[in-house]
């Protein structure tokens, strides 16, 4: 009785992936089977239409199909070039390979061929270094021509045929096995059937509509780790009692020339009680340009300083930070509160064991080498 199929399979459990195709394949984060049907393509070509060779124009990226009329390699010195002539009916197409003499024994005159890419002059009529098709097969379907076609993103010694035709045989053998990993959104296609169109495309919408229906399993993923590990941490979190006692807030309230906000003051009294909660808080402070979210952050961090706890502020650039150190320092010295600075540029490091102290800094607070004991307000 055979294994079950698994996603989680090593790339060498499909045909034609020995250890020195796996090597390369891992350059490309490709290492089991799950990663090469996630290696969605970085564009598509539409390879659908077919043009008669009469028809072509130059410049132009065409599809033909025509019979071989004449193979034959020419050789210039140290270079050569590999000359295979199409006929449709209408025309002449030159198909040119450069220093490639070995491509002269993958043809031979009467073969019906399909041939795309770039028409890079009209006498003759030539494409230089085409994707070819052998247009009398029918052992499996076309891949590489007569649809819309994926073009992935590669690495030295993988092409994109074979990148093509790996994954399609890995959806060929292990299609069956994607499941479905939430029930999914209505008018969404299943998993199976997205990845499947993201590859191998009917149209240019069904690629849009894989791509958007596996970027909303990778959205759900990530929103289920995030609340995984948010129940983990409440679970172990110890809380704070950083409420205070209002005998720094009350002078630094006293000391602004304007009045808080209805809005700030609510929110203040929010914090207040998120600060005295049976669970530490996390909070998102929301606000436009000027409505007043600094002056909520330093009522926050009295909060915590009263308590006699420590406060950490960071800003995202050492500009900001600057200014927020400016600020607060104009602020809370006159309440005998230490702030400090922390930058790239800047390391203060005189901490005082018997008085709270502000931080504010950038990512440097962040630093292995940096720890803020008694830390009760970030």
């Amino acid at each position: 009785m055979s294994a079950p199929l698994d996603l989680s399979s090593s790339i060498l459990t499909l045909a034609g992936v020995g250890e020195d195709r796996a090597r390369l394949l891992r350059k490309l984060e490709i290492e089991s089977i799950n990663d090469l049907l996630l290696h969605g393509p970085r564009r598509y070509e539409d390879r659908s239409e077919m043009k008669r060779i009469a028809d072509l124009v130059e410049g132009e990226i065409a599809m033909v199909s025509g019979v071989v009329k004449e193979v034959g390699t020419k050789r210039f010195g140290s270079r050569s070039q590999t000359l295979v002539i199409l006929e449709d009916g209408s025309g002449r197409l030159h198909c040119r390979w450069w220093n490639m003499p070995f491509m002269e024994r993958q043809f031979t005159k009467g073969q019906e061929l399909i041939a795309f890419g770039k028409v890079r002059s009209l006498k003759p009529r030539a494409i230089d270094h085409p994707e070819i098709e052998h247009s009398e097969r029918d052992d499996e379907p076309t891949i590489h021509t007569g649809r819309i076609v994926p073009i992935y993103p590669l690495t030295e010694g993988v092409g994109q045929r074979g990148l093509r035709a790996l994954i399609w045989r890995a959806l060929q053998k292990f299609g069956g096995a994607i499941q479905e990993p939430w029930n999914g959104v209505l008018g969404s296609p299943a998993r199976a059937e997205a990845i499947a169109q993201l590859h191998f495309p009917t149209t240019l919408v069904d690629a849009e509509r894989a791509r958007r229906r596996l970027a909303l399993d990778e959205f759900m993923d990530l929103q289920i780790a995030i609340r995984t590990r948010r129940k983990k941490l409440l679970a172990r979190a110890k809380p704070l009692n950083c409420a205070g006692d209002n005998r720094l807030m009350r002078p630094f309230l006293a000391a602004l020339p304007y009045s808080l906000t209805n809005a700030q003051t609510n929110v203040l009294r929010e914090i207040r009680n998120d600060l005295v909660g049976l669970q530490p808080m996390r909070r998102l402070l929301q606000g436009d340009v000027g409505s007043g979210k600094t002056v909520v952050a330093a009522c926050a961090a009295l909060m915590a300083l009263e308590s006699g706890y420590n406060v950490a502020l960071m800003a995202p650039t050492e500009i900001l930070a600057d200014q927020h150190h400016r600020s607060f320092t104009q602020w809370f010295l006159p309440l005998g509160i230490e702030v400090l600075a922390r930058t790239g540029e800047r390391k203060d490091i005189r901490f005082s064991e018997k008085n709270p102290t502000l931080v504010i800094g950038t990512h440097a607070l962040l630093a292995e080498k940096f720890s803020l004991e008694r830390l009760g307000l970030v």
